[in-house]
């Protein structure tokens, strides 16, 4: 089991026809398939993650694409993809550069 998101890319032109306003998590990529923002839609995102994502989505011109998974567990699910990509990248995507959060650390492997 892993616990990155593994979901395809969705163009961003495609925003109105998947997403409504449920809770969740999601992530945008550039033109690369590079995550650019790690981000969530939480009980106080009004539209939920329609909203949350068409927001980043204007307001970073890097954007290209994005895939979302619906969770009530957004906060804890945010945590566990930026430790993620911090054990990956040594850094949080370019976005989230001023994003401050706990580190955390995934557990790579299984048991011993």
């Amino acid at each position: 089991m892993t616990i990155s998101l593994e979901k395809p890319w969705i163009h961003s032109e495609r925003l109105n026809e998947v997403l409504a306003g449920h809770m969740g998590i999601f992530q945008l990529a550039n033109v690369n398939d590079q995550i650019i923002f790690i981000g969530f839609a939480g009980g106080k995102s009004p539209g939920g993650l329609k909203h949350e994502v068409a927001k980043m989505l204007a307001t970073s011109p890097d954007a290209e694409s994005f895939r979302y998974e619906i969770t009530t567990s957004y906060w804890s699910r945010f945590k566990e993809l930026m430790a993620l990509h911090w054990s990956e990248y040594k850094s949080y995507p370019q976005l989230n550069s001023q994003t401050q959060v706990d580190r955390i650390s995934p557990t790579v492997g299984g048991w011993d």
